[in-house]
């Protein structure tokens, strides 16, 4: 091939499908220069990044066109940018989710007062560029993609941990972020280079037919050590950003040092991001269309189903009893949140276990994955909402902040408390439906023991979500702090209705967004 065929190939790919499937990555990437042109050129229009955000949150949803795509508008993935990206119906609601998380977050963050208005435009351009990330994770058909859809995502979420500079806890919580964040992107990378150099290529399609090569002719003896210790280090990366038991030691420090407002960025967008590249992983490494060649995918299939079940049980169960003696809600939260990475990555199990002999009930496993997901979003961001609210109020992020809190904000405490039960799992909520049907994929898959696992969490999860109800309906206001007074009619309790009332309307009629989620792993497995 000359080089003048290749620069007319790039150029017809890029102004063909590239353009079309990258639409809404651009819309962001437009939003970031706007925010700092406006910045410079109308620096006392002290609510523009709220707006300029919230207009290129949109742009990029509308873009995205999840309603279309969805719903039997896209036939075929395809590949983009040369093959380095995929855009198919998975990665298109990874990112509207993202999207609409980022909108939802935006109005958040307007309503509780952080970002402060000087540093607003700074707060926006750190969170786009991360959203940005995530976009790349869900998408990357491509090692490098991998790698830097990871850093694009991690780097500013350091950055965003300590934007309280005078506050000594944020800037420890960043420290320790960004020394754990640097020291799995290192051993992240020596694994990739490992397994590059192991298959000879870094485009993942390409690797995985490497793998099926290997083993069909005997090669893989001389080379199994080496592609262990390399999937091993790459899993340590995806561990880091799902906050996963042994790579979990980072959370509750960020979580109770950085503001609400980034923890619930934090325990939700790269929770999202990191199980759509785990999901894209198990597939491209666990699949091939070729039924002769998925005999020789089977040790493969085999060492990630028992890796990420493992992952998964432990994790639930770590964060589950870490949780009991929390006295800080922002600390309990991180640990629901470890505890929630296990009980997501039970599906993917589920899914790895499934690729080789079911593919329907595995494209159902990865939709139930998705589904729970969703119902995540508005869980966490439900439950950090209202810390963030009672921190303004009263001054405090400690569980006994909300004694009496239904005296006091009867909806808002109504609202936390509908949050608390959806994230226990409990009928007739999303949170139920949810869990009801990860567990329901872990079982078809034959992981009984996983799935008992999962049950035993769930049981001891309730009590310590039972003892901040409680302490919000039977306690007494405390008389050394300010009367936390929310009423529902405000920007405040708007979003926390924002995030309530899907969680009541799905625990009932959940099958639309089951639905949208189950045709989002359709095409996987293709």
């Amino acid at each position: 091939m000359t080089f003048h065929s290749l620069i007319e190939n790039a150029l017809t790919d890029t102004l063909g499908p590239t353009l079309a499937g990258f639409r809404p990555e651009l819309a962001l990437c437009a939003t970031i220069v706007v925010l700092l042109l406006s910045r410079m050129l109308m620096p006392r229009w002290k609510e523009g990044p709220f707006w300029i955000t919230a207009a290129g949150a949109v742009a990029a949803l509308w873009l995205a066109a999840p309603w279309s795509q969805l719903s039997g508008g896209m036939k075929t993935a395809e590949s983009i940018f040369t093959g380095m990206l995929l855009h198919d119906t998975f990665s298109v609601y990874l990112r509207c989710l993202l999207f609409f998380f980022l909108l939802l977050f935006v109005l958040f963050t307007r309503s509780s007062g952080i970002p402060r208005d000087t540093h607003a435009t700074e707060f926006f351009v750190l969170i786009l560029g991360a959203i940005l990330g995530m976009c790349l994770m869900v998408s990357a058909n491509h090692i490098l993609i991998v790698f830097l859809g990871i850093e694009m995502a991690s780097v500013p979420s350091y950055v965003l941990a300590g934007m309280l500079r005078h506050e000594r806890r944020g800037a420890e919580a960043a420290l320790k972020y960004a020394i754990y964040g640097a020291g799995t992107a290192g051993i992240m990378l020596y694994g990739i280079s490992l397994l590059a150099g192991a298959l000879g290529s870094v485009h993942l399609p390409t690797m995985a037919a490497a793998v099926v090569d290997m083993f069909a002719h005997d090669q893989a003896s001389s080379r199994y050590l080496v592609l262990i210790l390399g999937g091993l280090m790459l899993m340590i990366g995806l561990g880091f950003k799902l906050s996963a038991v042994p790579f979990h030691f980072w959370a509750p420090d960020v979580f109770e040092g950085a503001t609400a407002e980034v923890a619930g960025f934090l325990s939700i967008a790269s929770k999202a991001a990191a199980l759509g590249l785990l999901v894209r992983l198990v597939v491209v490494f666990g699949y091939t269309p070729n039924a002769d060649d998925m005999v020789h995918l089977e040790p493969i299939r085999q060492y990630m189903t028992l890796m990420i079940a493992a992952a998964a049980a432990v994790t639930c169960t770590f964060g589950n009893l870490a949780a009991y003696g929390q006295t800080n809600m922002k600390r309990l939260l991180a640990y629901s949140t470890i505890a929630h990475a296990g009980y997501l990555m039970m599906p993917v199990a589920a899914l790895s276990a499934l690729i080789g002999t079911d593919l329907t009930a595995a494209r159902a496993a990865a939709g139930s994955m998705l589904f729970y997901v969703a119902v995540y979003m508005f869980m966490n961001l439900g439950a950090f909402a209202v810390v963030a609210y009672v921190r303004n109020r009263s001054g405090s992020e400690e569980i006994d902040a909300l004694s009496g809190l239904i005296r006091t904000s009867t909806g808002l405490a109504v609202c936390l408390a509908v949050v608390l039960f959806s994230l226990v799992g409990l009928p007739p909520l999303a949170g139920f439906a949810a869990k009801f049907a990860a567990f329901a994929s872990v079982y078809q898959a034959g992981l009984v023991l996983l799935l008992v696992v999962g049950l035993a969490n769930t049981v001891l999860s309730l009590f310590y979500y039972l003892r901040v109800v409680k302490v919000m309906m039977l306690g007494e206001p405390s008389r050394y702090r300010p009367a936390v007074i929310i009423p529902l009619a405000s920007s405040a309790g708007m979003v926390c209705l924002l995030c309530t009332v899907p969680l009541l309307v799905w625990g009932v009629w959940w099958n639309g967004l089951y639905t949208w989620a189950d045709a989002a792993a359709s095409l996987l497995c293709k």
